[in-house]
């Protein structure tokens, strides 16, 4: 993926970098964020429809769930290799294509063997997309020679909102069937925009001789504990926040949502600032000054007297965590010597761990200590960032 760009134009890096600020291959990765983070979220509120119609338990959706994570944990790696063979563009493409309809293939299983495995692909497909095409926004990056990471990032964000909000009205208007035709419609509709559009990279030229091995140098490895304690802590915010402003704070229930609607808002909102941000002041001072404030937030919101300190709180670690995993996706796909889709995957791979399965244990702690010393003291894996953060440079690699 160095400085190739599109099939039969030069490789030369001293190319033209495209003119503007959304040329067709930066909307084409743009939109396929924008796609995969529209399916995550319209998939939110199918779940209790999904336990109501398999008349399943708690627990048993908790396994169903598990199953997508370990989906899509074991397809990230196998991206990463074939990436590092074919190329982002077509993996990207391809993973895209599978991934649109089994939404509604999960409203048509009859039963639970068929919902595991439709958990198993949906999410296989959600992580394998997810390091194609962040390996295609690398690759976008250094073309055009500036960040375009975090707002990549925050399109997801957008497309995850949108398929969250619209989705309970409309399973409650259509009904579960005609909600996941609609969302499948919609799916194929932003992938047929981005599809002609989509940068072709070329493989790196080790990968064609390289055996499918996890990387012996360590740097992918410490860039990916920088992505896995910044998710940590975004995970744990997601799925527990609610619970602490109801619980700890007395936050009525409308209030209670609001800790992780701030945190999303401002998450979203600076992710569209990041990327000039970025290339302002260099990838490890943008890290280091975000990590700050996602530490004083979290401690704010820990230590709150009340519902509204900690939604304030949750509101300034939105603004800090909201570049520190795009710095950390654009420092992997730029190592020195190493196929970006091989970097991304091991990146991404521990990153997504942090979200998918840390909450679990997370709520398994705080039943025994209370979720106000949890958010307290999340916050020590922030200062790990902040040691580690002057691998950042890398993901300035793309002025070069």
């Amino acid at each position: 993926m160095d400085h190739h760009t599109t099939a039969g134009a030069s490789d030369a890096p001293r190319e033209m970098a495209p003119q503007g600020y959304m040329p067709r291959i930066r909307l084409a990765v743009s939109l396929l964020f924008l796609m995969n983070g529209f399916m995550m979220g319209s998939w939110a509120p199918k779940i209790p429809v999904l336990k109501d119609r398999l008349g399943i338990s708690e627990g048993m959706l908790g396994l169903l769930i598990l199953t997508f994570g370990i989906g899509s944990l074991l397809m990230m790696p196998i991206a990463g290799g074939l990436i590092s063979r074919l190329g982002s563009q077509k993996i990207s493409k391809l993973m895209a294509a599978c991934l649109v309809p089994v939404l509604l293939v999960l409203s048509l299983v009859p039963g639970l063997p068929l919902a595991f495995v439709g958990l198993f692909l949906f999410g296989g497909f959600i992580g394998a997309m997810d390091v194609a095409m962040n390996a295609n926004a690398v690759a976008v990056e250094k073309r055009m020679r500036r960040a375009i990471m975090s707002s990549c990032h925050a399109y997801w964000s957008l497309g995850a909102l949108a398929g969250a909000a619209l989705g309970g009205p409309a399973i409650a208007q259509f009904g579960e069937i005609m909600h996941a035709v609609l969302v499948t419609i919609a799916g194929f509709a932003i992938l047929a925009v981005a599809w002609p559009m989509v940068m072709a990279d070329h493989p790196h030229p080790e990968a064609e001789r390289e055996k499918l091995a996890l990387p012996r140098s360590p740097l992918p490895w410490l860039i990916g504990i920088v992505a896995l304690f910044s998710m940590i802590p975004e995970g744990s915010v997601i799925d527990w926040s609610a619970l602490y402003l109801r619980n700890e704070l007395g936050a009525s229930v409308a209030l209670s949502g609001y800790g992780f609607a701030a945190f999303s808002a401002t998450m979203a909102i600076m992710r569209f600032a990041g990327d000039q941000l970025r290339d302002r002041f260099g990838a490890v001072r943008t890290l280091r000054v975000c990590t700050l404030l996602a530490l004083v937030g979290l401690v704010m919101a820990g230590l709150a007297p009340d519902a509204t300190v900690a939604i304030i709180g949750f509101a300034l670690a939105g603004i800090g965590i909201s570049n520190m995993v795009p710095i950390a996706f654009s420092a992997a796909g730029n190592l020195p010597g190493l196929a970006p889709g091989i970097g991304l995957s091991v990146v991404t791979f521990m990153g997504y761990s942090g979200i998918l399965f840390a909450p679990s244990l997370i709520g398994f702690i705080a039943e025994h200590v209370g979720f106000s010393i949890i958010f307290t003291s999340i916050p020590a894996l922030f200062i790990v960032v902040l040691l580690l953060s002057g691998h950042a440079v890398h993901a300035d690699a793309t002025k070069d």
